[in-house]
Parts: C-alpha cells; structure tokens; sequence
C-alpha cells in the first residue's frame, strides 16, 4: 500500500483530532491496483506519545471504493510500525502474528491483515519510508460478522460469557499480556448478542498486543504496582472458577497446540532466531500443564475474586 499525506505534519503534531488529506493506493498485484482520496489523523496513547511512527487512523467516509464490502468500512485502525529500527519491525510482526494466534482458538477475535507501506510526503520535505504495517478489523465489521452488538456497559468479568472469559484470560496469560481488563474496555472491546436471554452473556475481544511477554519490546516495562520484574513474567488476571472448569477451559488450548506452533514456525516475516524465542515462550506456557508447577493451581493461586 502507498500513503501520500503530509507526513512532515503527522510526524511533527502528530494530529487526533484534525484529520490530514491523503490519497491511498493498494496494489494488490502488478497490473490491479485501487486508488482513492481519503483522510487520516493519527490515535492511540503510549505509542501516540512514544513512537516516531504514531498509529493512524484511515477515514473512508464518503469514499465509493466500487466495492461494496470496502465500502461498509468507514474508519481503520492501522498499526504502523513504532520507529524504523530492524528491532521495531520485529515489534510489529510478532504483535500482528499474536492476534493471528488468537484467531486459531476462536473466530470471536479481531483479524488482522499485513502489509507493506510506503510513506510518501506530499510536500517533499521528507524521504519516502517503506515499512510494515497492519490493518486491525473495524469494531463494526466484527460485529456484523459475528452477529453482535458493540456495547458500553460497565462489567467486570462475572457478566461476560465464560467460556469467552477464560479463553481470553488463558490467551493473556499464555502470550504474558497483564496489560487488560474489562472494566473501563481496558485493550478489550465488550460485545452483546443480538437476541436476549439469560444465557446470552456479552462477549470480550482482545486487542493491543504490544505490550506482551511474547512481544518483548523493549520500552514494555511493567508499571511497579504490577509486582513482576519483567514482561516475560506472566500473570494471571482471570475470575476465580473451580478446578474443573480451568481444566475444561485448557483442552481447547492442547488441541490447537500443534497449529499455534506451526503459525509460528511458518511466519515468513521474521528470522529464525526470534521465532524461536517466540515458540520457547509459547512452549514454556504449555510445560505448566503436566509439569511440577500446575497451571491449574497457578489460575486457582492468582485468580480475582469477584
């Protein structure tokens, strides 16, 4: 994909609320590609801050694409690659292969799609860039696809679904992402069914992966009041259940162990070295399960009483 935009302007003042004109191209091969005008503004909070590189949001609104699945996306979130490092790149490519991670467990999940960008200055003052980057499903099309509502209700974790609930806490745990929760929407986005019943409980999503033991960037240190030393330490932050459901909850993570490393070890994108480091950090989450230091006792050990 290639962004043209004033890019001086977003590096600079890295605008949230006032949105820069860009024109976007997709080359989705050598002799089809799609061009329109559109706008972005830049979003997020630590990485807004902290990142040469700020994650953007496009703006599609009032954009005729001539496609009509492109045409119900009115706004995308992109995560651009933080600074131009080869350290950076890796950053970006193992968060976007997180979420793919997730996606093996459950369909209830955001999808994610990779691409190569390049940044062009519309106003010549700064070279073009070329880097990764991705796209992260629109909230709305989550929904449509799952046939669900997004929701702002304030819940904690005894109203979400629980099947949902202890695979997104099992998923935390495993890839080391203490940095969530569901009061406040805090990296989780809360849906609810369509239809009501009392047994159709709302439903969490993850997102945001960055910040995570699997990722291990260099600026993730844990605030004091978490009490690890590191991101690699995990921590286990799901509601208290019995020692059976843990365990219900965990064979859905041993039948798809196979795949989560075969998504790994197949990712093109990245050197050897650093998957695997990823799938050592992966494999140490599934040693708990048999090994000395149970994983159910850790969950029963840690878990929030609410």
């Amino acid at each position: 994909m290639t962004l043209r935009f004033d890019l001086n302007t977003y590096l600079r003042k890295k605008p949230k609320e006032d949105y820069l004109k860009a024109n976007m191209t997709f080359n989705f091969s050598e002799s089809d590609s799609l061009t329109a005008d559109i706008k972005l503004r830049t979003r997020g909070e630590y990485r807004n801050i902290n990142c040469y590189f700020a994650p953007i949001q496009l703006n599609f609104n009032k954009v005729d694409f001539g496609y009509d699945d492109l045409n119900e996306i009115s706004k995308i979130k992109l995560v651009a690659q933080c600074e131009t490092s080869r350290d950076y790149e890796y950053y970006l490519l193992k968060e976007y292969l997180t979420y793919k991670l997730f996606n093996v467990l459950t369909d209830t999940s955001f999808r994610v799609r990779l691409l190569i960008i390049n940044y062009i200055d519309t106003e010549n003052r700064r070279k073009p860039v070329r880097q990764y980057g991705f796209f992260i499903e629109p909230v709305e099309m989550v929904a449509a696809r799952l046939n669900l509502l997004q929701t702002k209700q304030a819940l904690n974790q005894k109203y979400i679904s629980e099947k949902v609930m202890d695979r997104l806490a099992i998923f935390n745990y495993m890839i080391g992402n203490y940095d969530w929760g569901i009061p406040g929407e805090h990296n989780v986005k809360i849906f609810r069914p369509t239809t009501f019943s009392m047994n159709n409980k709302p439903i969490a999503i993850p997102y945001d992966f960055d910040w995570t033991g699997i990722v291990n960037a260099s600026y993730a240190i844990p605030a004091d009041n978490v009490g690890i030393a590191n991101i690699r330490v995990r921590v286990f932050a799901g509601i208290c259940r019995p020692r059976e459901v843990y365990e219900r909850a965990l064979l859905e993570f041993r039948a798809n162990e196979e795949e989560i490393f075969r998504i790994i070890n197949e990712f093109p994108y990245l050197n050897q070295s650093t998957k695997k480091d990823m799938a050592g950090y992966i494999e140490d989450f599934y040693r708990m399960f048999d090994g000395k230091r149970n994983i159910v006792d850790i969950f029963l050990n840690n878990c929030k009483k609410l």
